[in-house]
Parts: structure tokens; C-alpha cells; sequence
């Protein structure tokens, strides 16, 4: 079991920036894929950044390509999201994600565990 803790949402201006947190328990930390995802008030929820299980491979939504940013530290069980350039659109609801399931890293259905998020407002 794997439980989640997201920090560092906030307000921030259009083309500020936030750096996101993710908290994982457990010893297994090191051997999930890890993914943030956000979802905006009426839409569907929406992959935004992940990270395999070693680090070695990331995959980023077009949407926020060039300017965000996701890394891990697997010693400290936690992964970031830092986020710049933000514009009123990348408001959101922002959660991080893992899963000891292999296959793209945007899929949504394969992830096992989610955090309860940390809500992102940029206004304009």
C-alpha cells in the first residue's frame, strides 16, 4: 500500500511559478512509476508529467512540454513538479500518482494509487 501526499499549490500570477511535492510512504517507493495529473473544475482529469520507477525515462503532456519540469528522489521517497512560465489555464486541482504497472506513462487506468491533491491557481 502507498499512500500519497501532495504539497505547494497555491496562487500565483501568470508566468509565475510553483514547485509541487508528492509524499510517499512505503518501502517500494523506488520500484513505481510515478505521474502528476490535474483535473479543472467541469473536465476531465488530464496526465501532465511522469516518471519511470529509475528516473530514466519522462513523458510530458504537448500542454505544459518546455515548461514544467518532474524529477524523483527515490532516497527521500518524493517527487516534484516544478512549474514555470504558468499560465491561467494550467489551473487545476494537481495530484501525483503511482503504480507498480508497467505500459505508457500517461495512462491513467494504470495507475494504483492516488494523493487527495493540492489545488493550483494561476490568475491573469
Amino acid at each position: 500500500q502507498v499512500q500519497l501526499v501532495e504539497s505547494g499549490g497555491g496562487l500565483v500570477q501568470t508566468g509565475g511559478s510553483l514547485r509541487l511535492s508528492c509524499a510517499a510512504s512505503g518501502r517500494a517507493f523506488s520500484t513505481y512509476d510515478m505521474a502528476w495529473f490535474r483535473q479543472a473544475p467541469g473536465k476531465e482529469r488530464e496526465f501532465v508529467a511522469g516518471v519511470s520507477w529509475s528516473g530514466g525515462i519522462i513523458y510530458y503532456a504537448d500542454s505544459v512540454k518546455g515548461r514544467f519540469t518532474i524529477s524523483r528522489d527515490n532516497a527521500k521517497n518524493l517527487v516534484y513538479l516544478q512549474m514555470n512560465s504558468l499560465k491561467p489555464e494550467d489551473t487545476a486541482t494537481y495530484g501525483c500518482a503511482a503504480r507498480s504497472l508497467r505500459g505508457p506513462l500517461a495512462a491513467l487506468k494504470t495507475y494504483n494509487y492516488w494523493g487527495q491533491g493540492t489545488q493550483v491557481t494561476v490568475s491573469s
